[in-house]
């Protein structure tokens, strides 16, 4: 008789259905695992046979062969531990042959006989919610997997002895609960920050609108003191957005306590970082830090300092909010919509642009268009708001702390972003939810300027050689702008407003 156990594999953030099959048959002893099985899931023989002796139990001397169906799906991780662990138990009548159709299980076991957490649980349990079935997961991660449904049977078990105890009636394991992670009070504020407004105004727009932000300006400007404030104005995940990210955060393994955030990501990778490393891949193709910041924020720092080529890998996802990751034998999309915030130097040294500083490398303004060089034109062509960070002076630090910080710039934000998200629903495109994701004729209606604005827009367009890309960007900003504004049309302060983040990269490149 061969016993049938559910459990799934991982593709992106999907959860495809896998079948474990055991059967105890006669014949020598031997423990096989077949189905494209890679080291971690073959190494679970050891796993589960350590596991069962702890929990009482013994594996019988006979011919035990695993099967995960389909066959030619690759099988990877340790989360095949438990579900291998219950469909023996189940064959020798530890616990209930019945008990398991109609559950999803997914865990890593310990030698103890103990059930440790693994990566992926709360797609797991969408999926089996879709299904109609329940989850069998480890009591850590049960909190996690509260969210797919409330009305799903979850156990949530921390021991094999706990599920058998659980099968058998000795012992009841309530359903978990579903948990979030209170945000802690913000240390961060915008009223940190002294001098700089005009850089704080930018940022605001950038977070009202989700639009990309270039910062240039010398060392010690306050130029990653800004980026690490963006998440203070941004307003919290909605409940569609929250599931979003913490299913790619589950399957990359960095929900802790099986706790959710509502609070928008914030990543920052150093610049040594690799292309795999920024848009995923590597052998199991996991998400990157794209993914990872997926409705929130991507700081690159030191911008000019990446590899060439993983800047450049950007270019898809900046555009498309999603990044496929191709192989040979299968190919994942993971999502990935989020504001890239970037700072740099304007030169090597960061002090081409001081009054009075001369360039030991040759003329300062050849030096700053060599430095920017290292950035091609269609990743800046990519980013809306493009701004000067000036040197704080001594007379701006001895100024009291600005009397307007975060909580405020936050609620304009809000407002701004609820205008947006009411606009685009209005219209049919409720996945469209800021003005940085509107495309084509909407754009071109939404964010028509008036006669002036239009006027304005097409000579700064002509002198200033702006691409379709960067015509249109021009525009989503001054939406944002008139939103901001509370305006229902664009008028020409917007559209000069949003000319002027432009201006310094459209004039490097007619320097270069």
């Amino acid at each position: 008789m061969v016993q049938h156990v559910s459990t799934v594999a991982f593709e992106g953030i999907e959860a495809r259905a896998v079948d474990v099959q055991v059967q105890v048959a006669p014949g020598l002893p031997a423990f096989n695992v077949v189905g494209l099985p890679d080291k971690a899931v073959s190494e679970a023989r050891e796993r589960v046979r350590a596991a069962l002796i702890a929990s009482g139990l013994a594996l019988p001397a006979r011919r035990i062969t695993i099967n995960l169906a389909p066959a030619d799906l690759p099988k990877e991780g340790s989360h095949y531990d438990l579900p291998i662990a219950l469909g023996l138990m189940a064959a020798i009548g530890a616990i209930p042959h019945d008990a398991l159709p109609g559950f999803t299980v997914l865990g890593e076991l310990g030698l103890d006989g103990s059930v440790s957490t693994v990566a992926g649980v709360l797609p797991a349990a969408i999926g089996a919610n879709g299904r109609g079935e329940g989850l069998i997961c480890p009591a850590a991660c049960g909190p996690e997997a509260a969210w797919a449904s409330p009305e799903m049977e979850i156990v949530a078990a921390a021991s094999l002895i706990q599920i058998a105890n659980h099968f058998r009636g000795t012992q009841v394991l309530s359903r978990p609960q579903p948990k979030i992670r209170e945000v802690e009070p913000g240390a961060l504020d915008l009223a940190d920050i002294k001098g700089q407004e005009s850089a704080k105004r930018a940022l605001e727009v950038a977070a009202a609108g989700g639009h990309n932000l270039l910062m240039c300006g010398p060392p010690g400007a306050g130029k990653s003191m800004l980026a690490a404030r963006l998440p203070s104005i941004l307003p919290p995940l909605s409940p569609a957005e929250l599931l979003e990210v913490s299913m790619i955060a589950s399957v990359a393994g960095q929900i802790g306590d099986g706790a959710l955030t509502s609070r928008r990501p914030f990543r920052a990778p150093h610049h040594s970082a690799s292309m795999p490393a920024l848009v995923g891949g590597g052998l199991r193709a996991r998400p990157g830090e794209v993914s990872l910041a997926h409705h929130g924020v991507l700081f690159l720092d030191e911008f000019p300092e990446f590899q060439p080529q993983a800047l450049d890998s950007l270019r898809q996802p900046l555009e498309s909010g999603e990044v496929s990751i191709a192989r040979a034998n299968h190919r994942i999309t993971y999502p990935a919509r989020f504001m890239l915030v970037a700072a740099m130097n304007p030169c090597r040294c960061g002090h081409a642009s001081d009054p009075g500083y001369v360039c030991k490398r040759g003329s300062n303004v050849r030096c700053i268009a060599d430095y920017q060089a290292r950035l091609s034109g269609p990743l800046l062509d990519r980013i809306d708001l493009h701004i000067d960070v000036p040197a704080v002076t001594a007379s701006d630090l001895i100024l009291p702390a600005p009397a307007e910080g975060s909580r405020e710039v936050a609620a304009r934000v809000a407002r701004a972003r609820d205008i947006q998200s009411e606009r685009y629903a209005a219209l049919g495109l409720p996945h469209v939810r800021t003005n940085a994701q509107v495309q084509g004729p909407v754009l071109e209606d939404v964010a028509r300027p008036d006669m002036a604005g239009l006027s304005l827009l097409r000579d700064a367009a002509d002198a200033m050689r702006l691409s379709a890309r960067g015509y249109h960007r021009v525009l989503r900003v001054a939406r944002t702008l008139a939103d901001l504004d509370g305006a229902d049309a664009v008028g020409r302060p917007h559209i000069a407003e949003a000319l002027s983040y432009r201006a310094p990269h459209d004039r490097l490149r007619s320097v270069a």
